[in-house]
């Protein structure tokens, strides 16, 4: 008896061949569209490949004279050309195919690729299994109780042979001893799986069947991504190796169960930080039931790939210039929890929290009261600095409630200089800057500014005004308050309180200004809202990244030309400064105007200089020479000499007589002595 009928997305490559797209099925169509395959297709260079079309043409039914050739083929992968002999309707279907392709078109339509690809997926037959098509050497599985039940016969309805120990015994049996079994199909070129049937062995001997399954999809045979449907893993691996010279997937660490936290890097040098090159990043998940910030991300990825290779002068440059962090799932446990249930299902709350029900957005140190207390106390700048704010021993202790998630995020922000970042929530249409915290304990909303006020309130700005709903005044409202009145923008403090936000400790512990991007008001949108969905959002999330190129940048360095790192930039009029990273290169994000900029290092005299800062896009350029103080030259001449006095070698002095000193002579001194008396 079959089983249910499982629609998922995966691509394997394991062929290097690309002859088509076919779908695992029982005869039957997914209805689903997978927007993922349609965005990879989107561009005609992806798709024109020579015998892809024919192929898929040629099998948009199946009728016994289209049976039979492809039997002929003895479970050889079908190229173009044998397809195209294949049955003398070929030629028919294809001119068929391309006046349907002329009819579809209308407005709604994305675009013709959109159609061909529709089309392409609704015309491809069942993979192959109980035809035969796929040859027993593509049949792999862990172990076989015997020969006559091994990795060949697992196909569907298979009839067992009268005896025992014949080839053609029955269905696939695993060992008796085999813990972990697993059945492998080698496609031998890009397959598009959608689903999968499981079917009971009945015998006189012994009966099994399958209760549980998982599935996985290799590129090599070698390593293996658990699947799912819209798997971030996979979508990552295949984008990476569609630009592998742009692109590089890493992970920070692990979530409470296990799994890792994937990052994706874009860049043209990536794996490494270029001196002027800013860092620039986009997180989404935290709260793992607010799934649309993660689609996106996934979407953008693929975006920028595609645009990169087909030569988008915005994306290009984009890329060149900017070294781009895209961290999809910071909470992949509440997310798997969210996942199992579904878009219409899951509800408000479930997934939100980590396995240990930790909120990761509110989970950071509360630096907020360390560094207003101590302006209270009029300690900045004598016993501290008014930025990178420390972390207290206590949250740091293993004892802390402090999720494992969170611990990995604070790493990654403390290891990268990063200079803008956007996390992507659900549930709001609206951009939220810091504080996110109120100043007045107590009071749980009040407007709350931070020293760069003027700087956030334009970054929300630049998110806000280039989406398609989020300043629309005739949209509805999602909940309760009408963010539209206020260009959906809002200070967080303001919206309501949160001690520990992830946006404050960004700002006051590292140099990476960030702020919180609520992208839509359903948390888990069905699967067929996506291409809305990104529509609404694509603008946007390109728009913010170039924001990393506001404001200026520049190298401190000394007068030997080596930069300086953890120097200090500071902005007259500002109360907030920034550091240079370990190559003595920084970015301060201002809006136009001019400024009188300072470079501070310990053991360096201090510089100054005005720098103006335009209204085009791209950062002013503002180096700074150093030279070092006579102080810490003294301070290392005593460290050279293990910090004791300096002893110069002198000569002795000659002991003199009362009478002597009383007549102002010398004692008695050898000829040439240069010491005298007095």
């Amino acid at each position: 008896m079959s089983g249910p009928h499982l629609t998922l997305f995966a691509l394997a490559l394991l062929g290097g061949l690309l002859a088509g797209y076919l779908e695992l099925s029982h005869g039957h169509v997914s209805e689903d569209e997978n927007y993922y395959m349609q965005e990879l297709l989107s561009r005609e260079h992806y798709h024109q490949v020579p015998g892809a079309e024919e192929q898929a043409q040629t099998h948009r039914d199946h009728s016994p004279s289209q049976t039979t050739a492809k039997k002929g083929a003895k479970g050889k992968a079908p190229s173009s050309r044998q397809t195209d002999k294949a049955t003398p309707e070929a030629k028919t279907v294809k001119n068929r195919n391309k006046n349907t392709e002329k009819s579809k078109k209308s407005p709604n339509m994305i675009s013709e690729d959109h159609a061909q690809y529709k089309q392409i997926q609704e015309e491809c037959p069942p993979m192959g299994l109980e035809t035969l098509k796929i040859d027993d050497f593509q049949l792999h599985a862990s172990t076989m109780r015997r020969y006559g039940l091994g990795a060949h016969r697992g196909r569907l309805n298979i009839q067992a042979a009268l005896y025992e120990d014949d080839l053609y015994d029955g269905g696939w049996c695993a060992g008796r001893l085999d813990p972990l079994q697993w059945f492998e199909v080698d496609a031998r070129r890009l397959t598009k799986f959608t689903g999968v049937i499981t079917q009971g062995r009945n015998s006189l001997w012994s009966s099994d069947w399958v209760t549980s399954y998982k599935i996985l999809v290799s590129n090599d045979s070698h390593t293996w991504v658990t699947l799912k449907n819209g798997s971030e893993e996979l979508l990552m691996k295949l984008v990476n190796e569609m630009c592998p010279n742009i692109t590089r997937i890493y992970n920070i660490g692990k979530s409470q169960n296990g799994l890792k936290l994937y990052a994706f890097e874009i860049s043209d040098n990536p794996g490494e930080h270029e001196l002027g090159e800013p860092e620039f990043r986009y997180t989404t998940g935290s709260h793992g039931n607010e799934v649309l910030g993660r689609e996106l991300l996934l979407l953008l990825m693929q975006f920028i790939c595609q645009e990169y290779l087909s030569g988008n002068p915005r994306i290009r440059h984009l890329v060149d210039e900017t070294r781009i962090h895209l961290l999809p799932s910071v909470n992949p446990d509440g997310y798997e929890k969210a996942f199992e249930v579904g878009s219409e299902l899951s509800g408000w709350s479930l997934g939100r929290w980590t396995q240990d029900g930790i909120d990761i957005h509110h989970n950071f140190p509360d630096l907020n009261s360390i560094l207003w207390e101590a302006e209270a106390r009029k300690w900045i700048p004598r016993k501290m600095f008014n930025h990178q704010v420390p972390i207290p021993d206590w949250y740091q202790s293993k004892n802390a409630t402090v999720a494992v998630e969170t611990r990995a995020l604070v790493a990654w922000m403390e290891k990268i200089s990063f200079v803008l970042g956007g996390n992507l929530q659900g549930g709001e249409l609206v951009v939220t800057f810091p504080y996110d915290k109120t100043r007045s304990q107590g009071v749980i909303r009040e407007q709350t500014p931070t020293p760069d006020d003027h700087v956030f309130r334009w970054l929300a700005f630049s998110y806000a005004s280039t989406h398609r709903l989020m300043t629309d005044a005739s949209r509805r409202v999602c909940h309760s308050e009408d963010f539209a009145k206020e260009d959906s923008t809002i200070n967080g403090a303001s919206w309501h309180t949160a001690a520990g936000s992830m946006n404050d400790f960004s700002y006051l512990h590292t140099n990476c200004f960030e702020l919180s991007m609520f992208v839509g008001c359903d948390k888990f949108p069905h699967e067929s809202e996506l291409p809305e969905e990104w529509e609404n959002n694509r603008e946007s999330l390109l728009v913010f990244m170039e924001q990393v190129h506001r404001g200026i940048k520049g190298i401190v360095r000394d007068v030997q030309g080596r930069g300086i790192a953890n120097a200090i930039i500071s902005v007259d009029g500002i109360s907030h400064d920034i550091r240079t990273a370990s190559d003595g290169d920084y970015w301060r994000l201002l809006n136009p105007g001019e400024y009188r900029v300072t470079a501070r290092a310990e053991g360096y005299s201090p510089s100054s200089k005005k720098c103006e800062v335009g209204y085009d896009m791209g950062a002013t350029r503002c180096d700074f020479t150093v030279g070092r103080t006579n102080l810490s030259r003294i301070k290392e001449i005593m460290e050279k000499f293990g910090k004791q006095p300096i002893r110069l070698p002198v000569r002795p002095f000659p002991i003199r007589t009362p009478q002597q000193r009383r007549l102002g002579r010398g004692g008695p001194t050898s000829k040439g002595d240069g010491v005298t008396g007095g």
